[in-house]
């Protein structure tokens, strides 16, 4: 093998990965699979695709080695093959926004005119957790919340939440979070609790972004 063909199987192998991400619906199932393990059916239901087309595009993921799978009884579950593949879906999301000026348009037109409201940074929330203070708020699915949540974070989901803001304290600082930047939870979450009279913010990124970081993480599952 001489140079050029060093160069060309690398780099093949890695447009081949690449690929792989180059679908709006990979790249979502992506941002899905960073909360936890899901079934096909539950990945299905959660990006509005049939199971059929939810398996053509794992199995696509997983050829280029992007998610691994298992067998739990009659259904077949996936997960992100590591912590990387997560980081290169976050670089591409803040390439994206940086450089991209439709995508910052169209969030700021979604966002603007139903939820106006403060947000935070998770540099923000660390330094607010030292006054001890404030509640963090967990609006994921609960499925999710057990698979891995912020240390200390309580869950509800925001299906629940109107039934149960009387389980939050008015004396505390709310700040809601979800899966990341694309998600709307946690602005639903809190475009509620602010309409209630809560003092409520919504962290700007979601959960993979904490535990990517290395911050204090908790799960429920045995």
């Amino acid at each position: 093998m001489n140079k050029r063909q060093f160069k060309d199987k690398v780099y093949t192998e890695l447009a081949r990965m690449t690929k792989s991400m180059a679908n709006s619906h990979r790249l979502e199932i992506i941002e899905l699979l960073a909360q936890g393990e899901f079934s096909v059916e539950q990945i299905g239901e959660q990006t509005n695709l049939t199971i059929a087309n939810a398996s053509q595009h794992l199995q696509v993921l997983k050829q280029a080695h992007v998610v691994a799978s298992n067998r739990k009884g009659n259904f077949i579950f996936y997960r992100l093959a590591n912590d990387h593949v997560f980081q290169v879906w976050k670089a591409l999301r803040e390439l994206g926004v940086e450089r991209i000026e439709s995508i910052e348009k169209v969030v700021k037109e979604f966002r603007k005119p139903r939820f106006d409201f403060e947000t935070i940074t998770i540099d923000d929330l660390i330094e607010k957790m030292k006054t001890g203070n404030i509640t963090i708020l967990d609006v994921r699915p609960e499925s999710e919340y057990e698979q891995g949540h912020i240390a200390h974070s309580i869950s509800i989901p925001i299906e629940n939440l109107p039934i149960r803001l009387n389980k939050l304290s008015r004396r505390s600082e709310i700040v809601a979070y979800c899966r990341g930047p694309f998600c709307v939870y946690a602005d639903e979450a809190v475009s509620l609790l602010i309409k209630s009279g809560y003092n409520a913010s919504r962290l700007q990124e979601g959960f993979p972004d904490w535990k990517v970081r290395g911050l204090p993480i908790e799960h429920s599952l045995n």
